[in-house]
């Protein structure tokens, strides 16, 4: 069954199926202790985020906690990527710009695969903030439809991208993306791959490694352009079909995201209730100062040559 097409959440009964080793013990065990925490939305935690939480965190409830505390606090401090979310005209518009598809084939591991590239090559009409906020829009959504996942990994496909590209992101987003990424998402990352790699490809690296810890780095995949490396990690038959796979077209993959959100509005409605009341937090309320150091807003966009 396509993700897009689950009506609802994820059953909680079909969860506890899996082999990941989580029982309902242990999530009320999180329960209770998420009811200790008076800044946390404890009312609009679901039993299925706790799910995601300790899932990731390889069941260790410690660990889960502080992972579960800096996904809500990053998701009230992160304005650009969590204020408001809702689908409107402008995200509309975004998915008409770049397609974030997940894919609905798994990579030889099992993990889930998610795709993205741009639909419209003009620079002008690339907004990376746009970007990220719409795909974590989709994982968010794809998440609540399909429960836990053994792995993840990201697919992008920089086919036409120019140094109009690269001039057009901004630092300050690639960091904070890259950070929730690495420690604060509720999934396990296990590959990221960039297909159709550009001569400037160096450039990108530059602006992307400094934030990227060894983790990642040891699972981060360059194809070039007409290489078939990709297909050691993931059968590239189930790409759209003007990516070389036999998928549908980006349009009509396009279309289904779409159709997708604007199904589930009432998720986000929900979802935008996960917030952390700073002024409740026990000690000192949380900034984005605590987290980075004191270096956000210093970020101009790089000049490149």
């Amino acid at each position: 069954m396509m993700w897009s097409s689950i009506p609802d959440q994820y059953p909680l009964e079909e969860e506890y199926k899996k082999s990941t080793g989580v029982t309902p013990a242990d999530i009320s065990s999180l329960r209770q202790w998420l009811l200790t925490q008076p800044h946390l939305p404890a009312e609009h935690i679901t039993d299925l985020d706790l799910i995601l939480a300790y899932h990731c965190c390889e069941r260790s409830s410690e660990v889960a906690k502080q992972v579960l505390d800096l996904n809500l606090t990053l998701r009230t401090l992160f304005v650009n990527f969590y204020k408001d979310r809702l689908m409107n005209d402008k995200i509309e518009a975004i998915h008409h710009t770049a397609l974030l598809l997940p894919l609905e084939i798994k990579t030889r591991e099992n993990y889930s695969v998610i795709y993205s590239r741009l639909l419209d090559y003009d620079p002008k009409h690339f907004v990376f903030a746009d970007c990220v906020r719409t795909i974590l829009m989709v994982v968010d959504l794809w998440q609540y439809k399909t429960g836990t996942w053994p792995g993840f990994v990201i697919l992008i496909d920089l086919d036409r991208i120019t140094l109009g590209h690269l001039a057009r992101l901004d630092l300050q987003t690639i960091q904070q993306f890259l950070y929730f990424l690495q420690e604060a998402m509720l999934m396990k990352v296990k590959g990221l791959h960039f297909l159709n790699a550009p001569s400037f490809m160096d450039k990108l690296m530059m602006m992307i490694k400094p934030f990227m810890k060894k983790d990642l780095l040891d699972v981060l995949h360059i194809h070039q352009i007409g290489s078939k490396s990709l297909e050691q990690f993931v059968s590239t038959a189930g790409l759209p079909k003007e990516a070389g796979g036999k998928y549908k077209t980006f349009n009509e993959c396009r279309d289904d995201v779409i159709a997708a959100l604007k199904a589930n509005v009432d998720y986000f409605v929900a979802e935008n209730k996960k917030r952390v009341v700073e002024a409740r937090r026990p000690g000192k309320p949380k900034t984005i100062s605590d987290i980075f150091g004191g270096v956000e807003g210093s970020f101009k966009k790089l000049e490149i040559d």
